[in-house]
């Protein structure tokens, strides 16, 4: 089921038509929460809001952005919309038993488009600069997969049956979303049948094409945990 929140958006005509997928299907879970962790407020208003708001930026051109949820979610989400007066552009799809197929029915959503860039991105990453996603969008027009990483801050070592070896953190990334595809790319990627081993989209291109990485930004934390949303408080009250 397909629910319309339309305020007219354009997209910027001299670049290749630019959409979003913000996939958003949390439980609360580790958060020791009440509610799922896209609708704990952060600086007073929805976590899945501040996400929103990012994508909505006018220089970052996009077209359309579609927000996947849960089933049993999408009236909690259309309260919110309602309570905080929610005029921003977006389309309400009905997400799948896994992120994979919750990316899928968004990635469905947009069929009507044959062609431009997709931007698929975690729906608790609501500190994104914009700089980073445009980054992705830029790259995926000339490598049409791209996904932003930064490097780890900590030693790393590998687990085997024979203990742990250190790791060149120089040469080992921390992947982010968003990820973004030419969108034909992705749909051919979402063609396949689904394997144990997709832990992100880069992992679900990954046969089809080689993934760019582009400078991510350590703002840019995935909320799981109580400590990561004190963390975005604390981002977010100085302004970062």
């Amino acid at each position: 089921m397909n629910t319309y929140y339309n305020q007219g958006y354009k997209s910027n005509s001299s670049q290749a038509p630019r959409f979003a997928i913000l996939v958003a299907g949390g439980s609360g879970t580790r958060m020791g929460a009440d509610r799922p962790k896209q609708f704990l407020l952060l600086h007073g208003e929805p976590v899945l809001l501040h996400t929103l708001r990012r994508f909505a930026e006018p220089a970052l051109g996009v077209s359309e952005i579609v927000v996947v949820l849960p089933a049993d979610q999408l009236d909690t989400w259309r309260e919110l919309c309602a309570r905080f007066k929610v005029s921003i552009s977006h389309r309400l799809v009905t997400g799948g038993a896994t992120r994979w197929a919750s990316v899928k029915a968004g990635l469905a959503a947009l069929s009507e488009h044959g062609t431009g860039l997709v931007a698929v991105h975690d729906g608790v990453r609501p500190l994104v600069p914009r700089l980073v996603v445009e980054r992705t969008y830029v790259a995926a027009a000339t490598h049409a997969a791209a996904a932003a990483a930064v490097m780890p801050k900590d030693s790393v070592r590998l687990l085997s049956q024979h203990g742990s070896a250190a790791q060149n953190r120089n040469r080992l990334r921390l992947m982010q979303t968003p990820q973004t595809f030419e969108i034909d790319l992705l749909r051919r990627a979402y063609a396949m049948p689904e394997l144990a081993s997709f832990t992100d989209d880069a992992t679900v291109v990954d046969d089809l094409c080689r993934v760019h990485l582009t400078d991510g930004d350590y703002r840019n934390l995935k909320i799981t945990t109580p400590e990561d949303l004190v963390i975005a408080e604390a981002l977010m009250a100085a302004g970062l």
